[in-house]
């Protein structure tokens, strides 16, 4: 999908996966909605950053499971700007022991020292979650993809993600949650990132 521009191009460009994510964005901020998962937004980055209009920094905005009862939302302090972001579901360890070098961590400036995961499975199941938990505070679908794009194109990257659901059985209820996640989404982005 092609970026959104109706204002002038500032080269900040935001990142979303879905449009029910980006709702509530100011007018006029420039947006890339990717489609879900590592895939779509590795591909639709990758377009927008070599065929696109200039980009200086880029912002992915979205939601995440909390992989731990103490980040759970309450009220709006549900969102997060992780310090790092890890690929949780490439098999580093045994492709480096076969001498194959694979990033699987990036580390994003001016974060709140959270760990965001990022995998293409919903995670719904306890047992994941509590594997996932021992290295990491959030998961998601996409943060590592965008920060991977970045990082190879040398674009400055920041995440931001608010908490809809625990990474449990109550992740399938997201359609439902994403709005009023959308709405703080939007509130950050007037804050930070319009003049």
């Amino acid at each position: 999908m092609h970026a959104d521009s109706s204002s002038s191009d500032t080269g900040v460009l935001v990142v979303s996966a879905t449009r029910s994510e980006a709702r509530h964005i100011p007018d006029g901020t420039r947006l890339l909605v990717t489609g879900i998962g590592k895939v779509a937004a590795s591909v639709a980055l990758t377009r927008e950053l070599s065929t696109g209009p200039a980009v200086t920094r880029i912002v992915n905005i979205g939601t995440a499971g909390a992989l731990h009862d103490h980040h759970l939302p309450v009220g709006h302090e549900g969102l997060f700007v992780p310090s790092a972001v890890v690929e949780h579901d490439i098999s580093s360890t045994e492709l480096r022991a076969m001498g194959y070098p694979i990033v699987d961590r990036w580390e994003l400036p001016d974060g709140d020292g959270t760990v965001l995961a990022t995998g293409d499975t919903f995670v719904a199941d306890p047992v994941r979650r509590a594997e996932l938990a021992a290295g990491a505070d959030l998961v998601d679908m996409e943060g590592a993809a965008i920060a991977h794009v970045a990082a190879a194109f040398g674009v400055p990257c920041r995440l931001v993600k608010v908490v809809t659901d625990g990474a449990d059985e109550g992740a399938m209820d997201w359609p439902s949650l994403v709005d009023e996640a959308a709405r703080t989404l939007g509130r950050w982005v007037s804050e930070h990132l319009i003049a």
